[in-house]
């Protein structure tokens, strides 16, 4: 009697999220549903549809008529393009910061993977003292706001590290394109809390018989997270690769603050607000510079949009 109790209980407890989840689905693959889902995406693509269109359009197009007048009167040009990427002075170059985004971009968002998703295995599969409690402080750590983190974090770049009047650590003291070290730096620190806790969740959910059978096998823990581990986290890891790549490449504070707003390693995201701020009047400039920054996010996106949604679901539901 004991035991038949809680056995009901479980399953009608496992009954009742089924048939809700059940009436969820319906309701989402209904005919309104499908409808109001393209009208959503139609008003979100218009204004980057809008964009394209007028990176390509004349100047004196752009200046005086909407972009959906193109229809009515096509005018092609790729001058913007050729102005923004190759020309030199205040209102070009752009090609030079693309580089430089690139070489920001890729590092800060391979660092945080790596040491995650072995920190995530650690705490899930290793059993040490304090590994709640550890935990915990990284879970913590989400809720600091990235802007209090700013300037500890520039005066450790600057003077470096001292204790009790013994200095720990040297400033580093970097110039030109060394700068890039720091934000590498910076943006791992500000991206391993949350890249942590998701794989985490995600390594935590794996079949422990797995585990068990690849140690009764004679498999180590580093032969465990190479060989077993990583492959199953490919979507998770994916899924967390895209937003940090996201991040990173449309970020200004950080770059501008910790590579400065020299050519050497300056992000495109310096060069557009100078472009906004210096030529606020140049719109077939500006259209033309926003829409080269987005062809790389969108080309990772849609590339990898496949392990995204796999990342986002998965673990969503066991069995």
């Amino acid at each position: 009697m004991t035991t038949a109790t809680p056995t009901v209980g479980v399953g009608a407890q496992a009954t009742e999220p089924t048939t809700r989840g059940a009436r969820v689905r319906k309701r989402l693959n209904s005919r309104t549903a499908t409808l109001v889902s393209i009208v959503i995406a139609m008003l979100w693509t218009i204004p980057t549809f809008g964009l394209f269109i007028s990176s390509f359009r004349p100047e004196n197009e752009i200046k005086s008529t909407g972009w959906w007048t193109f229809f009515t009167n096509p005018q092609i040009t790729l001058e913007n393009y050729q102005e923004v990427l190759f020309s030199r002075g205040s209102s070009g170059q752009l090609a030079s910061y693309f580089i430089n985004s690139l070489a920001i971009t890729i590092p800060s968002v391979l660092f945080p993977l790596a040491f995650a998703s072995l920190a995530a295995y650690a705490l899930a599969w290793m059993n040490f003292k304090g590994r709640d409690w550890v935990y915990i402080g990284i879970f913590a750590l989400q809720i600091v706001p990235l802007q209090m983190a700013l300037v500890p974090l520039l005066r450790f770049f600057s003077t470096g590290v001292t204790v009790a009047g013994v200095q720990i650590m040297p400033a580093w003291d970097l110039v030109d394109e060394q700068k890039f070290a720091q934000v590498w730096f910076a943006h791992t620190c500000f991206a391993l809390p949350f890249a942590v806790f998701l794989l985490h969740n995600f390594i935590s959910q794996l079949p422990g018989d797995l585990m068990e059978a690849a140690r009764v096998d004679g498999a180590t823990h580093p032969k465990i997270f190479r060989t077993i581990v990583l492959p199953l986290i490919m979507p998770a890891l994916a899924a967390f690769g895209i937003f940090q790549f996201l991040w990173v490449w449309n970020d200004l504070l950080v770059a501008l603050i910790f590579a400065g707003g020299g050519d050497e390693t300056a992000p495109m995201t310096v060069r557009l607000a100078e472009l906004a701020g210096t030529r606020g009047n140049e719109w077939q400039r500006l259209t033309a510079g926003a829409f080269v920054s987005i062809v790389v996010p969108l080309v990772v996106f849609l590339s990898l949009q496949r392990f995204f949604v796999r990342g986002l679901l998965a673990g969503s539901v066991k069995g």
